[in-house]
C-alpha cells in the first residue's frame, strides 16, 4: 500500500516568512494570548524574521522593477468555463485513493478520503470515501421508490417527489467505516494517515426525519424493536438498526453538502444513522422494515462482527466509540525546518460530543489540551490544534479525546487488553507518528 502523490501539504512547513510583520510579536499580548503560546508565536517570529534575506523580487537587479506574473496580466476565463465548479489544477493529487489487493474486486473495495490534506470539518463531496460492496449505481430517481412496512399500521411507498415535500432537516455528522484503522490492529505498516483512517468523512446530510416517516405509516411502538435497512444496489445490502436510533436522529436523506447526494455516496436516497458505522448507513435506500428482533442478515452475523481474545464473536456492536487522529504532521510528510509548527487533527464520537483533546509530544508521557477550531457538534467531526515547536529532536506525536459521556480514548496497549489484535473492526486506539530527527514522519505502533 502506498501514496505516491506530492504536494505542498506533504512537506510540513513553518509560517510562510513573507506573511509574518514585526509588529505582530510586539501586539501578541494584545489579543489574550496565553503566555505558553506567546512565547512559542515569538520565538516562530523571531526565527523567521532572521531567516528573511535577499531582495524582495528573487533574480531582480532592481527592486524598484516588479514582476508580475502572467496570470495578473491576462483577462480570465468565462464564467461558462465550468459550469459545474471544479479544484484547481494544482490540486490535482488531492484525490480518493485505492489500496489495490485489498478486495477480490474494486467493485466491493474502498476509496480513502486523503485527511493530510483536508481543513476544518467538512470533506467536499467529490472527495468522501467509498466503500461498496458491489459497486455503486446510478439510479433515476423519477423510477426509485422506498417503502416502509413490518409492524406499521399502514404500508406506505413513496417517490422523491413525495419525499422532497415533506418537512425536512439538515444536520453535520461524520461517517466512519466500522473497518477504518483495521490494519492498526496486527502491524503498521501502512504509511500515511490517509489510509490509516481514510474511511472517515464528514458532511451536512439533508433529508426527512425517520422518525415523522414512521409516524405517518403508524409505527406499533408496543411491538417495535429493530428495523431493517434494506438498499436497491445489486448486494441488496441490509442492516439491522435498533429501533432507539431509528426514532432518535436517523434521517432519510437525499441531499450532501448542499445538493442531491452523489451516485457514490446513495443517490438518490440513504439512511443516515448518526454515530454508528457506516455500513448501517445504507445507499440507494429503497425499504424500511419495522420488525421485534434481530434480523441477522448476512452482512451482520458473519461480517462487521468483533472476534475476540476467546474466539467468540461480537455482535450488533455498531457504535464508534470516541477518536481522534493527527492529521498533520503525519506519516508520509516531513518537516523541513526546525520552529513552529501548528499541530492539527480531527476528532469524534458516536456517543455525543467533543469535550477534550490532548496532544503528546513524547508517547504519552505528558499530554497538553488542544484548541478546538469551530463548532464542536454532537456525532460529527471536529477540528483541533496545537502549537508545537519542534527543535530537531526524535518525538511521538499523540492525540486523545474525551466525549460528552466522559470517555476516554485508549492507548493501543489498553484497547489490546479487551479485544486482542486478531479483530478488524471498531479500532479507535491512539495513532503515533513518530518525527525523526531528519524530519520525516511514519506511522509506529508503541507497546
Amino acid at each position: 500500500m502506498s501514496d505516491s502523490s506530492e504536494h505542498t501539504q506533504g512537506h510540513v512547513r513553518p509560517a510562510p516568512e513573507s506573511f509574518i510583520k514585526p509588529d505582530l510579536v510586539a501586539s501578541i499580548s494584545a489579543h489574550g494570548i496565553d503566555d505558553e503560546r506567546r512565547g512559542l508565536l515569538k520565538g516562530a517570529f523571531a526565527s523567521a524574521l532572521v531567516a528573511m534575506t535577499g531582495k524582495a523580487v528573487a533574480g531582480e537587479s532592481d527592486p524598484n522593477i516588479v514582476n508580475v506574473p502572467e496570470w495578473s496580466k491576462i483577462l480570465g476565463k468565462s464564467v461558462a468555463t465550468n459550469p459545474y465548479g471544479l479544484p484547481s489544477k494544482y490540486e490535482a493529487n488531492i484525490i480518493r485513493r485505492q489500496s489495490p489487493g485489498l478486495t477480490q474486486t474494486d467493485q466491493a473495495s474502498v476509496a480513502f478520503t486523503p485527511l493530510q490534506s483536508m481543513f476544518g470539518m467538512i470533506t467536499p463531496s467529490g472527495l468522501h470515501f467509498e466503500r461498496h460492496h458491489q459497486g455503486w449505481v446510478d439510479i433515476d430517481p423519477s423510477r426509485h421508490r422506498f417503502m416502509i412496512n413490518g409492524l406499521v399500521k399502514t404500508p406506505m411507498v413513496f417517490t422523491m417527489e413525495e419525499l422532497m415535500r415533506m418537512p425536512s432537516v439538515s444536520r453535520m455528522h461524520f461517517l466512519e467505516c466500522g473497518a477504518n484503522t483495521a490494519l492498526e490492529w496486527g502491524n503498521s505498516a501502512v504509511p500515511t494517515v490517509q489510509y490509516t483512517h481514510g474511511m472517515l468523512s464528514g458532511s451536512e446530510w439533508t433529508g426527512v426525519p425517520l422518525s415523522l416517516l414512521l409516524e405517518r405509516a403508524g409505527i406499533d411502538l408496543a411491538k417495535a424493536k429493530y428495523i431493517l435497512a434494506e438498499g436497491a444496489d445489486g448486494s441488496s445490502m441490509t442492516r439491522t438498526i435498533n429501533i432507539e436510533n431509528a426514532l432518535d436522529d436517523c434521517i432519510v436523506a437525499y441531499g450532501q453538502n448542499g445538493e442531491m447526494i452523489r451516485p457514490e455516496q446513495g443517490y438518490p436516497l440513504r439512511l443516515v444513522v448518526p454515530g454508528v458505522q457506516g455500513v448501517s448507513w445504507v445507499k440507494w435506500l429503497r425499504r424500511i422494515e419495522v420488525g421485534d428482533q434481530p434480523y441477522a442478515a448476512k452482512d451482520e452475523a458473519s461480517h462487521y462482527v468483533d472476534l475476540m481474545p476467546d474466539g467468540m464473536q461480537r455482535q450488533y456492536t455498531a457504535i464508534q466509540e470516541a477518536k481522534s487522529v493527527i492529521t498533520s504532521p503525519s506519516g508520509g510528510q516531513k518537516l523541513m525546518n526546525q520552529g513552529y509548527y501548528c499541530v492539527t487533527g480531527l476528532a469524534w464520537s458516536g456517543r455525543g460530543v467533543v469535550k477534550k483533546v490532548e496532544v503528546s509530544a513524547d508517547g504519552g508521557r505528558n499530554w497538553h489540551e488542544a484548541r478546538i477550531e469551530g463548532p464542536a457538534l454532537p456525532k460529527m467531526i471536529t477540528r483541533f490544534n496545537f502549537d508545537w515547536v519542534w527543535k530537531g529532536e526524535e518525538a511521538l506525536l499523540q492525540s486523545r479525546v474525551t466525549d460528552s459521556t466522559g470517555y476516554v480514548q485508549p492507548q493501543r496497549t489498553e484497547l489490546i487488553a479487551v479485544r486482542g489484535t486478531r479483530s478488524i473492526y471498531h479500532n479507535n486506539a491512539i495513532q503515533t507518528w513518530r518525527v525523526n530527527q531528519s524530519g520525516e514522519v511514519e506511522n509506529v505502533q508503541l507497546g
